[in-house]
């Protein structure tokens, strides 16, 4: 069967079939060096010098961590790359990181870069997941995975001519894709960040009772009350994955896997996924039914994350236990929704844990030092649930800005698949 010489999807004008060449035919493919790092003078020079853990999370590289001087350059196999037409390529330990090169730099010998010259940059650029599957299957090496230049300039594939423009008009689109990517991303770093301040300023610093940042119309201190005071602790069961299934059960199970790194502050019954205790009898588990407005942390973690908590969201008719490594309370005093779910995971709260860790390897926190942390929140319900909401409406607009970057990526991917042979 003839070899398909055309994309799938194209733009109208243009006709003609692509032509077939080799990546060593359109580009100059250059490696890098290091001066040696005992010569200063080598050092902290004014030219840019590119290791491999610096690229790939944006398009273009801006500026490297390290620098070299003319003289470093000048005593080591280290070339300067021009910008704008130079798309970094790093070729072990992590081969198929790619970035545009934004003004000259150098790199280490972790990289053969592509100097492009007859081909347009941005069109060599979103063919990286191509040429990345081609230098996995080539690579090799005892160490460490490593492409050399020469395989690489051996690779194959089908491209449309430079004098039709639609290299350009490829790279242009995928630019302009890459950029309304970058711009989302930007969006939902910034409405993140904004939520971790707030978090840190909205609750009540150590020895204080009244938050750096409050709502307006609110004064006077906080409440303060211990763990053990404030809630009844609940029971809860001792099984793991093997006995849980998303598909049908009567009862769900929350796991502390989960809590530490799938749900959010608030778990909503209808929205997060909960899976269902196989074969679970309702006799069996009565006295471990949560309510609305239950918390649960986790009890144990790899990491400083041990404590984490959860308010679970859930109507009545539902039925719904706490499960391995967790420790479910129940407020005696009735706050307003959301509210706890907030402040049991703000610095305010989680850096009391911190000293009540316990482990090596695995950290845990035991009941008895969980009941003496103590629980600030404002005494008048609405600004607990003027509270509460703000930080609902923040992880409900960090959701939506998730599923939007998602659906640009899916996008960039589906184009990608048919816009290239």
């Amino acid at each position: 069967m003839e070899k398909q010489k055309c994309p799938e999807l194209r733009f109208s004008q243009y006709k003609n079939d692509w032509y077939e060449t080799t990546l060593g035919d359109v580009v100059d493919i250059v490696g890098g060096g290091t001066p040696d790092t005992n010569v200063s003078e080598f050092w902290n020079g004014d030219i840019d010098w590119y290791s491999p853990t610096e690229i790939g999370e944006n398009v273009y590289a801006n500026g490297s961590i390290k620098k070299i001087t003319a003289l470093g350059l000048k005593n080591s196999s280290a070339k300067i790359l021009p910008a704008k037409k130079t798309v970094l390529f790093s070729s072990r330990a992590g081969i198929g990181d790619m970035a545009i090169l934004n003004k000259p730099a150098a790199t280490n010998q972790g990289f053969q870069s592509f100097i492009a010259n007859n081909i347009d940059v941005y069109f060599l650029y979103s063919m990286g997941a191509k040429i990345k599957k081609f230098a996995l299957s080539k690579a090799s090496g005892s160490t460490f995975l490593e492409i050399s230049r020469n395989q690489l300039a051996q690779m194959e594939f089908l491209v449309p001519s430079v004098e039709s423009g639609e290299q350009i008009q490829i790279g242009s689109f995928f630019q302009n894709l890459d950029q309304s990517i970058a711009l989302q991303e930007k969006k939902l770093s910034q409405t993140q960040n904004l939520k971790k301040a707030m978090l840190e300023k909205m609750f009540p610093k150590e020895g204080s009772k009244q938050p750096e940042i409050r709502l307006r119309g609110f004064s006077g201190d906080w409440v303060s009350k211990s763990i053990g005071d404030m809630f009844i602790s609940l029971p809860n069961n001792t099984l793991s994955r093997a006995n849980l299934n998303y598909c049908n059960g009567q009862i769900k199970n929350i796991h502390y896997g989960d809590i530490l790194v799938k749900f959010g502050a608030v778990t909503d019954y209808q929205n997060d996924k909960i899976p269902f205790i196989t074969n679970g009898k309702i006799d069996d588990f009565k006295n471990q039914q949560l309510q609305n407005g239950d918390v649960i942390f986790a009890d144990t973690a790899e990491d400083e994350t041990v404590g984490k908590a959860i308010e679970i969201n859930i109507p009545d008719s539902a039925f719904v236990v706490s499960g391995l490594h967790t420790m479910a309370y129940r407020p005696k005093i009735k706050l307003s929704s959301y509210y706890l779910g907030y402040y049991l995971n703000s610095e305010s709260y989680h850096s009391q844990l911190l000293s009540l860790m316990q482990g090596i390897k695995v950290l845990s926190i035991s009941k008895t030092n969980l009941a003496r942390t103590q629980v600030l929140y404002p005494s008048s319900k609405q600004e607990q649930s003027q509270i509460g909401h703000f930080f609902k409406r923040l992880d409900e607009t960090l959701v939506l800005q998730q599923q939007q970057l998602q659906i640009l990526k899916n996008l960039k991917q589906a184009f990608l698949e048919k816009m290239f042979v």
